[in-house]
């Protein structure tokens, strides 16, 4: 069984900064990539950042310069620091790992969302 578990969301002001925090944990033989995701009523859920287990990241166009993802693979968990929050970030926050459970043979990860934590940002 393999869990993820999302903590750092909350209500800030434009300018301030947060940081979201996901943890994996359970049987896991390995772990690929792993990013963050983001959505808001009567949108489909975007992809904020994703960073590969190489350490490669990428990031939409929009906050790009103001976000940064980060792993510790020793504590399976990725990180989003967020600075400089704008109103329209506000949503909930989920992350997505790629994950191999341990005992499933060799295969392609499954995927793992977390439960999502919300972020709202006032002006």
């Amino acid at each position: 069984q393999v869990q993820l578990v999302e903590s750092g969301g909350g209500l800030v002001q434009a300018g301030d900064s947060l940081r979201l925090s996901c943890a994996a944990s359970g049987s896991i033989w390995r772990l690929d990539a792993m990013g963050w995701y983001r959505q808001t009523p009567g949108k489909q859920r975007e992809l904020v950042a994703v960073i590969t287990s190489s350490g490669s990241t990428n990031y939409a166009s929009s906050v790009k310069g103001r976000f940064t993802i980060s792993r510790d693979n020793a504590k399976n968990t990725v990180y989003l620091q967020m600075n400089s929050l704008k109103p329209e970030d506000t949503a909930v926050y989920y992350c997505n790992v790629e994950i191999v459970p341990r005992g499933v043979g060799i295969r392609p990860p499954y995927q793992y969302w977390g439960q999502g934590t919300q972020v709202t940002v006032s002006s």
